[in-house]
């Protein structure tokens, strides 16, 4: 099956969901995890919001992660698709 035909059968997408949304879930709370994780424990959040939200820094912060997702739920997706 070549890449248009898998791209183009009715489960493609709803499998891609199925992958990059999970994906880009974990990717995120991995990351605030890792970048955070003293604040996230003692639950002060202002200092999190204010690394990773504010003043426009939400768009890289979730740009960066959106990209993985979709690149990586493409790639498991044409993978398993038959």
């Amino acid at each position: 099956m070549t890449f248009l035909e898998k791209i183009q059968s009715p489960n493609f997408f709803v499998n891609f969901c199925k992958v990059a949304i999970p994906f880009f879930i974990v990717l995120v709370i991995f990351s605030l995890l890792v970048s955070n994780f003293s604040d996230l424990t003692s639950f002060n959040f202002k200092p999190v919001a204010e690394a990773n939200f504010t003043d426009g820094k939400w768009v890289n912060f979730f740009g960066i992660k959106v990209v993985f997702s979709i690149i990586y739920g493409f790639w498991i997706t044409i993978r398993k698709t038959r």
